[in-house]
């Protein structure tokens, strides 16, 4: 864990300045880091980017109390587990891992609204497809089974085309990462999940 330490340092350095005004934390990987335009695609919200790069579920769970500490929000945005399916773990592995954060977003939070962005069907990880559907039907299927104060939020299908293939306008060059247009989508899918339950 100890090569996101300079990352996970800045954010908490960041929690000083940022912490009083967030009401809605984005918490992962990279996938949230690089979201640049977060703070004006949901401003009603007041979101607060707490992403730190390459990310893996696993080291969202190992950090979460050193990056939460100052923060008292009125819901929380998870977006991770991607990277450890890239690096070798299995479907089950980042299940635990998921559940682990729960429990410690409870713990920390008590039952405010949270929120779990389903894995991305990124290009350059098509070929492991089937994992990353069985991990999200996974989480999907604890978060109703449990049917507290967590949500699914869906971007798997919404960003396939009629094919059932991932869309390229929705990636940069490096077919993993999100474009502007791939941004453009997932704001308004996580928009309208966090209205219509709030």
């Amino acid at each position: 864990m100890y090569w996101y330490e300079d990352e996970v340092k800045r954010l908490e350095k960041d929690s000083l300045k940022l912490a009083q005004n967030a009401e809605t934390i984005f918490y992962g990987s990279s996938s949230i880091r690089l979201w640049t335009s977060l703070y004006n695609d949901l401003k009603d919200l007041k979101p607060v980017n707490l992403g730190f790069g390459g990310s893996t579920l696993a080291a969202c769970v190992w950090f979460f109390d050193r990056v939460m500490v100052n923060y008292k929000p009125k819901r929380l945005v998870v977006y991770a587990g991607d990277n450890d399916l890239g690096d070798g773990r299995c479907p089950e592995e980042v299940f635990i891992f998921f559940q682990q954060l729960v429990t410690k977003a409870n713990q920390r939070f008590g039952d405010i609204p949270c929120y779990f962005i389903s894995l991305k069907p990124s290009i350059a990880r098509w070929g492991m497809a089937d994992q990353f559907k069985y991990t999200n039907n996974l989480i999907e299927n604890q978060i109703i089974k449990d049917g507290d104060n967590w949500q699914f939020i869906d971007v798997f299908k919404k960003m396939l085309d009629a094919n059932g293939y991932p869309q390229k306008v929705f990636f940069t060059g490096d077919a993993l990462h999100l474009s502007p247009a791939g941004y453009e989508l997932w704001s308004q899918v996580v928009k309208n999940k966090i209205i219509i339950n709030s």
